[in-house]
């Protein structure tokens, strides 16, 4: 189409013309409006909005001021009083960030939005039907049962109204339960025949309130006779071409009537050759509608407008190989911490309050900044974006990537893409890099099933489907994204909540997966999942705590690796002799936990066996890291926050952290908390896990088991901190790598064999000390503190340790799958037969006290590392898994005695009788009495 031209092609002519579907009233209906079509049994035609941010990448700032300029004007309508005492709630899945932008015009108001997501935990105060979707149950779950209680107006909003039924339902569910005098509804558009507007007037009557309807533009969808029929025929003879292969390279993709072959990436196939009728390509000029150019209004970004309409149309509409980006190859996107507010709902499915919206609005120009300077990054200035006009080859597959003249940063095309109901917050970060870029768009992803088809004249040019990934209540299905396909984005920032973000997300074919077809730089962002029901106090302490330590500044694991919800006391004395703790200890006159032993410093003997153990070992850890991890991921969350017991626990953490990111592309979040034996673990870490993750999705991690001391520690202190704070609790099942001591159900292997990180204290745990709990150093609203050896760093091999069991993760990927299956059909209930070793131990001994038998390979190292050894029991047979054990014990002049039938493969004594003059002079121990 010439620029000069009176006429535009309107992005809904394709349906006008082969259904007789027409649009009649406001003259910016077509300027708001397209047309799709899809199977559905009650209605074909689909009303595609242009200004909604759901199936066209729009502007955000052009999507934002359609609801809040809407909600200004129903703020009018009510007057300033009425409007504070307003509720809005908008609807799933559509018009959740449509109805909060309406909330943020009348300002005052709290929002609510329905939901198809069910919340365990939360009850529903209310539900209706929205008879004509293609999913129709809502949920209202707001965290305040009362949020509806309120006498002021009730605000529903909604994309469009074709009958009115959605309100009519709404409303009479609502009413029976929270009767108001008055009610406004408000849509983009107002689609209903003189039938329905008289039906709602009537229901208004019967019901004693006033109802008022609020919308950008008004007019009717004139349909003929037959329409649904023929609009199912319709979609039936266009998906009845099979589409290729779901592959972003097919060698024998089919060839199209009048030549092009689809891009890649996308769902693509002809459709039946269709003869144009005489007025292709234009669209009569709306009296008031202004020319478009490509990207605005209804054409998705980089759609070409004015291409000869008599092209035969595609089943999925993605651009001819003349105007499709070469296609990069997929790889693991990049995350973008958001620092996302604590406490702060991720939408409206909760509920959502004017304070709420003053914390989001102070808190987006930051999180604007990270989004931008990750794009900056992945957009540096002279990159480009890829040549659009690479040809495909000629075997269907991929073309090589080039790149174009050097584009400034703030010149390039990005789309911020938001994940089903979750479109406000998503909506509002886009919005506010807005200015930053050259043009960024904002649309969602969606449950909606649209026929797409490549022509100007129609709505839904391209579909990129991909899985669920949020483990939806209703099972597993497809889901879309619409026009990004044939977009040339330069970037695409997805933005899912955590519930979300699963090994799905990140699986081949999964949404990420899917997008990196489409451009060359795929970033991530997780907005957490709000969870109701956690006590305001708690939150609002969570928010003055300290962020977690990461290194280099603390620990020598890279940042990402571990976060260390500590206290740094690296300049505080704090160890003792081996001889004077073990008597404080015993005697009772210090806790454990209240000291450091000495650094032990190995010799160069010691050093070898670690590595000659590691060298042996690294492929038997690596398949029990992925083991554990495929179990936690299969039986426990999708969506993991692990959490390892701080100091043992957090090799392991990271292992898995690395397994799950290596196998599934997944990023899961990691920290490291402290447990003490007697003590419990630390209530202050507990509270900051509690306000930034959802307890369900944590799962504590650590390396082994003994006996069970800390398994069962660990349980008697969530179970406490569940009873005083209420709220949805952390599951309290421990995940470890060995459980020789049979104390857990989630495990990779239940052998007692050497795990090298035990060899070695801090030298092999990123060089942190094991953790302090002391009065005067641990105030009540600090976190359990530790030390940071900086000054051992020559000697530093945890990295060392990381990566070579890191290296073994492919050649185990099968072997640590059938594992975590086999383990899942068999009966892994906690015998503890461990604890009914150990006491039999205790007596036969005369010790007396099962604190001081260890149980285990890690733990009998502990004891000869850290404590006063009596006597080391070996398992009769015992192989070089115990070689750096004999070494140490020879070196403390311990004995070392084998012993038939042990459970374990040794167990080490502590000195059941300990005092100074017990040892020699240098801590050996002397002949049992």
């Amino acid at each position: 189409m010439s620029k000069g031209t009176t006429d535009v092609v309107w992005s809904g002519q394709w349906v006008a013309e082969r259904l007789g579907v027409g649009l009649e009233g406001d003259p910016r209906l077509p300027e708001l409006l397209g047309l799709a079509l899809r199977r559905n049994p009650k209605r074909a035609h689909l009303l595609v909005s242009n200004v909604l941010g759901k199936h066209v990448p729009q502007r955000p700032s052009v999507v934002y001021e359609a609801g809040a300029g809407l909600g200004r004007r129903v703020r009018a309508l009510l007057g300033d009083a009425a409007a504070a005492r307003a509720v809005v709630l908008g609807y799933a899945e559509t018009a959740t960030g449509l109805g909060h932008a309406v909330a943020d015009g009348l300002g005052l108001a709290p929002y609510l939005h329905s939901t198809r997501r069910e919340v365990p935990g939360v009850a529903p105060v209310g539900g209706f039907e929205e008879e004509h979707s293609h999913a129709t149950s809502h949920l209202l779950l707001p965290e305040d049962p009362d949020f509806l209680a309120g006498d002021g107006p009730l605000v529903l909003v909604d994309d469009e109204f074709s009958t009115g039924r959605t309100v009519l339902n709404t409303i009479a569910a609502l009413h029976a339960r929270f009767p108001r005098e008055r009610y406004v509804v408000v849509a983009l558009v107002d689609m209903r025949g003189a039938r329905d507007r008289a039906r709602l007037t009537d229901f208004a009557a019967e019901l004693g309130a006033r109802v008022d309807l609020v919308a950008l533009a008004a007019g009717t969808v004139s349909l003929p006779e037959g329409v649904l029929t023929a609009g199912q025929a319709l979609v039936e003879r266009y998906e009845a071409v099979p589409a290729p292969p779901d592959s972003a390279a097919e060698a024998d993709l089919p060839q199209l009537p009048l030549g092009g072959a689809p891009s890649c990436g996308a769902e693509s196939a002809p459709g039946p050759a269709l003869s144009p009728p005489a007025t292709a390509g234009r669209y009569p000029q709306f009296p008031g509608a202004a020319p478009r150019t490509p990207g605005d209004g209804g054409l998705a970004p980089g759609f070409g407008e004015g291409r000869d309409r008599g092209e035969t149309p595609r089943r999925d509409g993605a651009e001819p190989p003349s105007a499709s980006p070469a296609v990069p190859d997929p790889a693991l996107p990049a995350r973008v911490d958001l620092g996302w507010p604590v406490g702060l709902p991720d939408g409206g499915r909760h509920g959502f309050t004017p304070a709420h919206r003053a914390q989001l609005e102070a808190a987006l120009p930051a999180m604007a900044e990270r989004i931008a300077a990750a794009l900056s990054d992945a957009l540096p200035s002279g990159a480009g974006q890829a040549d659009a006009t690479a040809p495909a080859g000629g075997n269907g597959a991929r073309p090589p990537r080039r790149e174009a003249a050097a584009t400034p940063t703030s010149h390039r095309r990005v789309l911020v893409l938001g994940n089903e109901e979750l479109m406000y917050a998503p909506l509002r970060l886009a919005q506010a890099i807005e200015p930053a870029f050259g043009d960024v768009r904002f649309s969602t992803t969606t449950r909606s099933p649209v026929l797409p088809v490549d022509d100007p004249g129609y709505a839904i040019r391209s579909r990129i489907t991909f899985p669920a990934h949020d483990a939806p209540s209703d099972g597993p299905g497809e889901r879309y994204a619409y026009n990004v396909a044939g977009g040339r984005f330069d970037a695409i920032v997805a933005v899912v909540d955590s519930a979300g973000d699963t090994p799905g997300l990140h699986a081949p074919g999964g949404l990420l997966d899917r997008l990196a077809e489409h451009t060359g730089h795929v970033l991530l962002a997780v907005v957490p999942s709000y969870v109701p029901g956690h006590r305001t106090p708690d939150r609002q302490a969570a928010v003055s705590m300290p962020e977690p330590l990461r290194g280099p500044a603390f620990s020598s694991y890279e940042p990402e690796e571990v976060g260390w919800l500590l206290q740094d006391l690296s300049g505080v004395e704090l160890e003792a002799p081996t001889e004077e703790r073990e008597e404080a200890i015993q005697s009772g006159g210090a806790h454990y936990a209240e000291s450091l032993p000495v650094e032990y410093q190995p010799s160069d003997e010691y050093q070898a066996l670690f590595h000659s153990a590691l060298d042996a070992s690294a492929a038997r850890v690596a398949r029990a890291v992925g083991a554990v991890t495929e179990a936690v991921l299969a039986e426990r969350t999708p969506r993991p926050v692990l959490v390892s017991l701080a100091r043992a626990g957090t090799p392991v953490g990271v292992l898995m952290r690395r397994w799950a990111r290596h196998v599934h592309g997944l990023d899961v979040p990691h920290y490291a908390v402290s447990i003490v034996r007697g003590r419990g673990i630390d209530p202050n870490a507990l509270r900051w896990l509690a306000a930034h993750h959802d307890p369900a999705d944590v799962v504590f991690v650590d390396g082994w088991t003994g006996k069970g001391a800390i398994t069962r520690e660990l349980a008697d202190a969530l179970r406490a901190h569940e009873d005083e704070h209420g709220g949805p609790g952390f599951d309290p099942r421990l995940a470890v790598l060995a459980d020789p001591g049979h104390c857990v159900e989630t495990y990779g292997t239940r052998d007692d064999f050497l795990i090298p990180s035990a060899c070695l204290n801090s030298t092999v745990s990123g060089l942190v000390s094991r953790t302090v709990l002391r009065a005067d150093l641990v105030g009540p609203d600090d976190f359990h503190g530790a030390k940071f050896y900086r000054e051992l760093a020559g000697a530093d091999v945890s990295r060392s340790f990381l990566d070579a069991v890191t290296a073994r993760f492919a050649e185990v990927r099968e072997d640590a799958a059938l594992d975590a299956k086999e383990m899942a059909a068999s009966d892994r209930t906690p015998t503890w037969a461990g604890w009914a070793a150990v006491e039999r131990i205790s007596e036969e001994y005369g010790i007396h006290d099962v604190n001081l038998v260890k149980p285990g390979v890690g733990e009998t190292t502990r004891v000869l590392l850290r404590r006063v050894p009596w006597k080391i029991l070996a398992k009769r047979g015992a192989g070089a898994d115990l070689d750096h054990v004999r070494l140490l014990a020879a070196q403390r002049g311990v004995p070392v005695e084998e012993v038939e039938g042990l459970p374990y493969s040794c167990v080490g004594l502590i000195h059941p009788r300990y005092t100074r003059g017990a040892t020699g002079a240098e801590g050996t121990a002397v002949a049992a009495q």
